[in-house]
């Protein structure tokens, strides 16, 4: 029997509205939010997992709500840092083949089937982004927002690479093998910040959103 490809559709349509009117509802409130990534891997002693927590109590006691992708990892000790400083702590987690658990430091949990959806509140309720070390799914978060920047999709949002021994190899083929090359613009690479402690990250974030508070 024939695939109904717009009977298909029209449910996919149905889910993907109900999905994301679903975290608009439950995440309006927030005004001064920081999505925080990093890789699932790390685990508690790491010096990456002690910065990261660091790193989103330091936002948290200056006003800001951290969002992270609900995991494990440096997605746990942003959060973690975040309840331990009293603050809200929000995981947008997703659905995969093997399930992933959220943890137990989220006090907002919602659950995300299609990605771009959950792309979506990372950057709609966020004032900046803050990469922690990580794999693809962390270079994925890093490159689509140089991209809605790049593109004037999103101003005065700064892309805060935390850890420079981790980055400084990539920021050197961006120099190298992008710049060098003429496949970005001479003031692209700048959309990138880079900061090795917790209050550095803050003072970025803080600049950032003064900035974007005078746009509104």
């Amino acid at each position: 029997m024939p695939v109904d490809l717009e009977a298909d559709d029209q449910r996919r349509l149905s889910r993907i509205d109900k999905e994301i009117d679903r975290a608009f509802h439950a995440l309006r409130d927030i005004e001064e939010g920081v999505s925080i990534f990093g890789s699932a891997r790390v685990k508690e002693g790491h010096r990456w997992y002690e910065l990261t927590r660091e790193t989103a109590a330091c936002l948290t006691e200056h006003g800001y709500t951290v969002i992270t992708g609900g995991g494990p990892g440096l997605m746990e000790a942003a959060n973690r840092g975040a309840a331990e400083a009293g603050g809200d702590s929000i995981g947008l987690n997703i659905e995969l083949p093997h399930e992933q658990q959220t943890n137990p430091y989220v006090k907002r949990s919602l659950d995300f089937h299609y990605f771009f959806a959950r792309k979506l509140m990372f950057v709609r309720y966020a004032r900046a982004f803050v990469i922690m070390p990580g794999g693809f799914g962390t270079l994925d978060e890093l490159f689509e927002s140089l991209t809605l920047i790049q593109t004037h999709r999103i101003q005065h949002f700064p892309t805060i690479l935390v850890g420079s021994e981790f980055w400084d190899p990539l920021l050197e083929w961006i120099d190298r093998g992008l710049e060098d090359h003429g496949l970005i613009g001479p003031g692209d690479k700048e959309m990138l910040v880079v900061a090795d402690e917790p209050m550095q990250v803050c003072k970025h974030v803080m600049r950032a959103s003064e900035k974007q508070r005078a746009l509104t």
